[in-house]
């Protein structure tokens, strides 16, 4: 019996035939089928209405809803006789779909709205773990480590990373420790104490040291920390390891100040500012010693290339609303003369920030080698030279010394560029 009630709900159960032996059939309603009706459930011939009895012990009449009706309630008429619905089967006894993915919609869109409210700022150094996978915090919370793996697109002729790669991932890894530890509030790295004044973050200096440039397919671990100098300034310290190896490729040394975003000045550090900062400060050396040689004049009459008519696009403005630092990278290096690019690769750089540069400027490129070796391509080895990049009316904007070595020879395939190559 359960088997057959199962199987029933699923597939049609036919009509069980009539009995043998000639057995008269019964006229009573709940019993087999009355003689009057045929395999096909319509009325043969139409009864009369007297002809249908009820015994007085039978079943109690049925409900529905919730009222008691007798059985000549319960009668179906021609017309419904008729129409009656179609035998249950396997199609028809489906749920409904849409009911079931309304309400699993709607689970979905709860947990959203409780996600999205959740307090992502962390509370303890063990939770400081960036929820969106770029990084997390780590040595008590002090610094931050993220991992970057070098694309097609970020590797220049020789195969290797370019300079200016390698500087958005200092830039990259230096937003997102400012956004894991729960700072991050408005501009490029703003507190939320920044905000209220108006305030961001300038770089004033920045040094370079890189021992070897990653190839394409290269993973590098970043890590990054932050430090005090002087009263009204912050360090920001960075080094670069090849993840596999735990090799140093780079590290980097910066300086930054704060400055009004709308009078463009440079401003003090509020206590309440510094208060949310402090906490975050290692008390350790930088990881490059400050290079404090003064850079010389450099102007037209000095240099020995001069590259003119430099303007930013739009694209080259960060959400400050002035040209990004690693920008300013790629304008020097326009006036750095052709032997030294495809020779050497950049080993050091120490760069000056003296003023930003804003979307309507004119800029020009000045370098001077002071290796003054650098047109014979056979003798050629560490060559130093000095950089300006200034505007069109002489305001200077960047100044800056780099160090460069003879390219290495890259997967073995020897020296690039015709100078003698160095093995990793």
């Amino acid at each position: 019996m359960v088997v057959t009630a199962a199987t029933g709900a699923f597939f049609p159960v036919a009509n069980p035939p009539p009995e043998s032996g000639g057995a008269k059939p019964s006229g009573k309603v709940g019993g087999s089928l009355p003689g009057s009706i045929d395999a096909r459930g319509l009325n043969a011939k139409k009864p009369a209405f007297g002809s249908l009895q009820a015994k007085a012990n039978a079943q109690a009449p049925p409900k529905v809803n919730g009222t008691k009706v007798g059985i000549m309630d319960g009668l179906k008429t021609d017309d419904e006789v008729f129409s009656s619905p179609p035998p249950r089967t396997f199609a028809n006894q489906l749920p409904d779909w849409s009911m079931l993915l309304a309400a699993i919609t709607t689970i979905f869109l709860a947990a959203e709205k409780q996600w999205m409210m959740l307090d992502w700022k962390p509370k303890r150094p063990d939770m400081l773990v960036d929820p969106f996978g770029l990084g997390k915090i780590v040595q008590d919370g002090l610094v931050f480590r993220q991992n970057f793996s070098i694309r097609s697109y970020e590797i220049g002729a020789d195969r290797t990373a370019s300079i200016e790669t390698m500087m958005n991932h200092l830039q990259e890894t230096a937003l997102n420790h400012v956004k894991c530890a729960g700072l991050m509030h408005g501009g490029f790295g703003s507190t939320p104490e920044m905000s209220k004044r108006n305030l961001i973050w300038v770089v004033t200096k920045m040094q370079v040291v890189v021992d070897r440039y990653p190839t394409w397919g290269d993973v590098v671990q970043v890590d990054t920390w932050v430090a005090a100098s002087g009263k009204n300034g912050m360090r920001r310290d960075w080094l670069v390891r090849d993840s596999s190896t735990g090799h140093v490729l780079m590290r980097a040394s910066s300086l930054w100040v704060m400055m009004n975003k709308e009078t463009r000045r440079l401003s003090k550090i509020p206590e309440e500012a510094r208060a949310e900062i402090e906490d975050y400060f290692v008390d350790s050396p930088p990881v490059i010693d400050d290079d404090s040689r003064k850079l010389p004049k450099l102007d037209e009459t000095t240099a020995d290339y001069i590259r003119t008519g430099l303007t930013p696009r739009w694209s080259d403005l960060d959400v400050n609303q002035h040209v990004n630092n690693v920008k300013y990278i790629g304008w020097i290096l326009e006036s750095a003369p052709m032997q030294i690019l495809e020779g050497c690769e950049l080993a050091a750089m120490t760069l000056e920030y003296r003023r930003e540069c804003r979307r309507d400027s004119v800029l020009q490129s000045l370098t001077s080698v002071l290796d003054k070796g650098v047109g014979d391509l056979d003798d050629i080895g560490n060559v130093q030279c000095q950089h300006l990049l200034r505007l069109e009316n002489g305001g200077e904007v960047v100044k800056g010394r780099t160090e460069w070595r003879p390219k290495r020879a890259i997967n073995g395939i020897g020296s690039i560029g015709g100078f003698p190559a160095e093995s990793f």
